[in-house]
This record gives structure tokens, sequence and C-alpha cells, in this order.
């Protein structure tokens, strides 16, 4: 984007052709094309250049029109780490391997590019707005929007690359010659406080303010503080040293959202990620018969229903979904083991559809020989390689095969649930298991159907015990690649394979399920837990750029 002109797609910002008929034609304006001053003279073009900035530009692996994070992208975040695995690869095999290079990052490396942009087009409407014919009211709405996105950007650019720039408010142009500022990243602590600070100043500017679903808000501002306020205290963004002060921070920020009173955990999980403006929604993306995502029904359904397999659940994952009665699931236990699939978290069956699972017009059949949704069924290639596909997010009503379907379910960047199990995690680090932390933990395992926690836990126990509430309940969420890294346990959990279930139909009918191996995987903590800065970027900067420790 240059000072000169905004260049824009006018059907997706929803707007119109702007032309007129000159005499001259090299006079004539490009309708494609909209000046500045006509943006920033018309209070409808500076909202809706406002509004598209919530869309990031593409990068090479990216879709036409991506958001914050990943979200529904063929391949999901979730296929990075130990919830699920792409049938097809889609650039996460390597990543699930460790492989991650400067020059081999896959769509991982789009975050960084999208972000920065997205961060100048902010701070080009920022050095513009006061220009915009409307009331201050309305000026102050929108710079809380921008601030907010700009807040967002940089969450996306620290949890993925900790140490960044800073760009401020400057908007550099090509009359500009020295970059040098560009270069230099400042310590995690310092990034995490700046887009704290421009989420608080956000906040004000916000507050009182009417905004539809799919933008920013005040409460959105302030749920999104209280996450990177978990980060800053969690054990990779200290260095692995304690700070009381910081764990109380994060639960105060949390707090602070609850005690609003606006929001309240929706009553059916399963619906809850197909249907958008729920009691728990904070922030969330919404989609549109003109602003679809992928078809999420047929990328990700078993390939017996004609579906493309997608990011099918791991079996590492299923694993650790408790029994009804709210204990460990033990494949020791004969039982179990004969029956793995009953008297699960109600959860389970919301997340992942499984052997025998009933789905649309019959049971999900994974069993060998002869299963419909096995490698002996129809598009084998699409045959799931861990036993599972997935089932949250999907909207059952929407048939699979249908290249014209509507696909808009939405996204939820940030739901309540998150925020109690943000202060839940807080306050247990810095005052243990108190009535606070077991209330907000138990308000979910209740609404998901699940027990209370036993009484009595210890502050270690409380930990592992929320840690596998995170797990489940913000399954597929964009949530665990970032948790396990935080907390410093990549090393364990990302290095243990792959694992499926193997079904085998008996003789007689009956099914046996044994363990298999999907695929190897590693982590090298000496360099895995953030991701490497893209080549091209180090490159660009004339190696002023520094990379990440170990690439």
């Amino acid at each position: 984007m240059t000072t000169k002109h905004i260049v824009l797609i006018l059907a997706a910002a929803g707007l119109a052709v702007l032309g007129a008929c000159k005499k001259d034609f090299l006079d004539t304006t490009p309708t494609s094309i909209i000046t500045d001053a006509a943006v920033w003279g018309d209070s409808s073009l500076a909202e809706a250049y406002v509004t598209g900035r919530y869309i990031g530009v593409g990068g090479n692996n990216d879709g036409g029109k991506p958001g914050f994070g990943r979200a529904f992208e063929d391949a999901w975040m979730s296929s990075v780490t130990d919830e699920s695995m792409v049938v097809w690869d889609n650039n996460t095999w390597f990543v699930q391997q460790g492989a991650l290079t400067p020059d081999r990052t896959g769509w991982i490396s789009d975050t960084w590019i999208r972000s920065y942009r997205s961060i100048r087009e902010v701070n080009y409407a920022l050095a513009n707005i006061d220009k915009v014919p409307m009331s201050g009211y309305g000026k102050d709405r929108l710079k809380g929007e921008l601030r907010f996105i700009r807040a967002y950007r940089y969450q996306d650019l620290i949890r993925n690359f900790g140490d960044v720039p800073l760009v401020g408010d400057r908007v550099y142009t090509l009359e500009d010659t020295n970059f040098d500022s560009l270069f230099i990243r400042k310590p995690v602590q310092e990034c995490i406080q700046y887009a704290v600070n421009e989420l608080d100043n956000a906040a004000v500017l916000m507050q009182h303010k009417k905004y539809p679903i799919g933008r920013g808000s005040y409460e959105a501002a302030l749920a999104l503080k209280a996450r990177l306020l978990l980060y800053a205290a969690s054990p990779l963004y200290t260095k692995n040293v304690d700070n009381a002060s910081k764990w109380t921070a994060a639960a105060n920020a949390a707090q602070a959202v609850i005690a609003l009173n606006k929001f309240s955990l929706y009553n059916d999980y399963k619906t809850l990620f197909t249907i958008s403006g729920t009691s728990e929604d904070i922030f969330e993306r919404v989609y549109s018969p003109t602003n679809e995502h992928t078809n999420l029904e047929l990328v990700n359904g078993p390939n017996g229903y004609g579906g493309w397999g997608g990011n099918t659940p791991m079996q590492n994952l299923v694993d650790d979904y408790e029994m009804k009665d709210g204990t460990r699931f033990d494949w020791n236990n004969a039982t179990q083991k004969a029956k793995p699939y009953e008297n699960r978290d109600p959860r389970f069956y919301a997340s992942i559809l499984y052997n025998g699972a009933p789905y649309r017009t019959r049971n999900v059949e994974t069993f060998l020989p002869g299963g419909k949704d096995s490698k002996d069924g129809n598009g084998n290639w699409n045959t799931s390689p861990t036993g599972y596909y997935v089932r949250k997010y999907i909207n059952e009503s929407n048939p699979v095969e249908n290249p014209n379907q509507t696909a808009y379910q939405p996204w939820k960047y940030l739901r309540y649930a998150e925020v109690l199990l943000n202060y839940a995690e807080a306050k247990n680090e810095v005052a243990g298991a108190v009535d606070s932390v077991y209330k907000a933990v138990n308000s979910i395992r209740l609404r998901a159907g699940m027990p209370e926690l036993p009484a009595g836990l210890s502050k270690a126990d409380m930990r592992t015990r929320i840690r596998n509430e995170r797990r489940i309940e913000l399954a597929f969420e964009e949530h665990r690649y970032y948790d396990v890294r935080r907390w410093m346990i990549a090393s364990v959990t990302e290095k243990v394979p792959i694992y499926g279930i193997r079904p085998t139909k008996q003789a007689d009918g009956s099914v046996t399920y044994s363990i298999i191996t999907a695929l190897a995987r590693n982590f090298d903590p000496a360099k895995n837990y953030w991701a490497p800065i893209p080549q091209s970027e180090i490159n660009a900067s004339g190696k002023k750029l520094r990379q990440n420790d170990g690439y």
C-alpha cells in the first residue's frame, strides 16, 4: 500500500465501484482504486477500511482470506501438535518431525509476513483517522478497533517467534531510507507489555460502545489481555523463573472479564462450535455465503462418506479424555480395552468420530477388513491414518459432497471457557487450589456433564488437572501448540509418536483394538520452542534481523 492510493478489492469490501467518465482517457481513475482523499473523506469508506483489517493478506501457504492465527484452513494448527494429523500432509508432517528450518517453514512463516503487513495497515489508518468527517465518538470507536487489531497481530507474532520488532505508530514509505529500527527484536516481555498497553488503550476507547458480532470490543480487549498476561507468566516467557507477580496479574486480568457478568457457558458444547453469538462468545470470526471458509464437512469427512479425511485426531488425544466418572482411561483395564469408547467424557463424543460412532445415516466403520471408512472403503487415499475423524465444528445438516454448500461455521478466537481456564491456571500458581480455582474448572466440567474435581488437590495436582482440562475443552482451537511450549513440556509431548487405533473385525463380528504408530515425531528443545523467522525476511534485512537460536 502506498501513501498515494489504497487498493481495495471492492467486492470483498462491500463497496460500490466509484468512478466517473472523463473526456481524456488518461485522466480516468481506475475503478479498482480508491484515493486516500476519498477513503478518509467518507465515514462509510473509512469504516469499511477498518473492518477490512480483520482479514489479512494471504501468504504463499495461506488461504484467500486469512484472519488471525490459522483457523479453518485445510490443515489446522492442531495438526502441528499432539492433537491431529493431516491425511495428505499439507506442510505439517515435517513440522511434527521437528524439521522446521528458515528456508522451510511451510505456512508457519506466513504469520510473520501477514502480521507485519496488517500492523502497517493499522498504523496507516491511525495516522489518517482524524481526517474522517465523523463525530469524536465514531473516531474513538474505530481507533479502539484498530488498536485491538494491532495488539492481536502482535500476539500472533509473539507466541510464534518470541522476541519481535516493535514498529510503534510509524508508517514507513518508499521515501524512507533507513529501516534499521524494523530489524531490532525487542525482548518478549517488552513485546507483551506493549501489546497489553495497546489493549488497555483500546479498552478505554471501546468501552460503552456497540460493535457487531465478529469485530473487537471492550470485552474482547480485556480477554486478550488476560491471555497475554498468562503467557507472560508462563515458564517459556520467564525463562523458567517463577514470578508470583506475573501470575497475579494474569489472574486479575481474567477475573476482570469474569466480573463483567456478561458471559456464561453455553449449555450445548457440540452446538457451540456451529453457531455464532452465543452467551460464551467474546470474539469470533463470522462467515457468510459471500465470505465462506473451507468446506469442513468435505475436507474433514470420513472417506466412506465421500470426505477427504482432513485433520484426523490422534490416539494421544483420545486417551486423555476421562471416563464419565472422572477417572483416567486405562488400556491395562481389560473392560475398557475391550470397549474403549464406552462411558467417556461427553466432549469426546462431540469432538471425535470413532469406530461405531453414529454419524449421519449409519455408524462409522474404521475396522478392517471391510470397513466403509477404512482403507477398504471408497476413496481410500483419504482414509484416516489414525483411525479417527474430527466431529468438532462439523455441521451435520450440511451435506459432505456439495461444492456449493454454505461453509460458515464461526471460528471462536476468544470464548468464556478459556477465560475461566486462564484464571484457574494463574490463580492456582499463585495461591494453590483455592475455592475460586475449583469453581472455575468445575463450572466447565459440569457444563460438559462431568463430575467435579476431587477435593484436597495440591497445587501440583491441580496444575495437572487444569492442563488436561485445557487439552480436552479447547481441543482443535489453536491452544495446544502454544500451551505445551509455554509450559515447556513440548520436549516430552512433541516427541511422542503419532499414535492411532486399528479396529479389527473378528469372524464372530466382534471388534478388537490395537495401537498403531502413524508417524514418528521429534522436537529439539534447543530451537523448536520458537519458530524460525523466514530466511527471506533475514535476507531482506541485509542480515540485520536476528534469527531465533538454533536455526
